[in-house]
């Protein structure tokens, strides 16, 4: 099973917005040792830029999920989607060579089926954003394939699979 590490996304919900910091709560601004510039945080906390990679990369997640919803909604109730950085260093038995990008796990034992992405496989993958973004569609759709036992392209007909 995944580890207690993974961050299980909920796909029905928005971006949490982020509360602004009132100004006497922030840290004074200094300047570097050498008195060039200001030290701290280039990007206020409120921008939408100032998002991890591991936040941007659960929003791609999350948005190819929702993209699939809109069409196996009643198939897909009750599976949790979830990201875990890196997957277990024990392979699975049906894994033969290679770094998995994502894995599903079947309901089991009151557990509701699972599909795991695994984030820094798939980042060192791309090459830019866009190319992060259909590879994380297609992770998700050979997973949502596999749970749904049908074949990526009936899933989802813009399936590239070219990964």
């Amino acid at each position: 099973m995944a580890t207690p590490a993974a961050r299980v996304l909920q796909v029905s919900r928005a971006p949490a917005p982020r509360e602004p910091v009132h100004p006497a709560a922030r840290p004074a601004r200094r300047r570097d040792r050498r008195g060039r510039g200001p030290r701290g945080p280039l990007l206020p906390a409120g921008l939408p830029a100032y998002r991890t990679r591991a936040e941007r990369f659960d929003d791609l997640v999350l948005a190819a999920v929702e993209r699939l919803e809109k069409r196996w909604a009643s198939e897909l109730d009750g599976a949790e989607f979830a990201v875990e950085d890196v997957p277990p260093s024990q392979p699975a038995p049906w894994e033969h060579g290679g770094v998995p990008l994502g894995r599903y796990f079947p309901s089991d034992a009151g557990l509701a089926p699972r599909i795991v992405v695994y984030r820094r496989p798939v980042e060192t993958r791309a090459v830019d954003a866009e190319e992060l973004e259909d590879l994380v569609r297609d992770v998700v759709v050979e997973q949502v394939a596999h749970l749904l036992a049908r074949s990526p392209e009936e899933v989802d007909p813009e399936y590239s699979g070219g990964h």
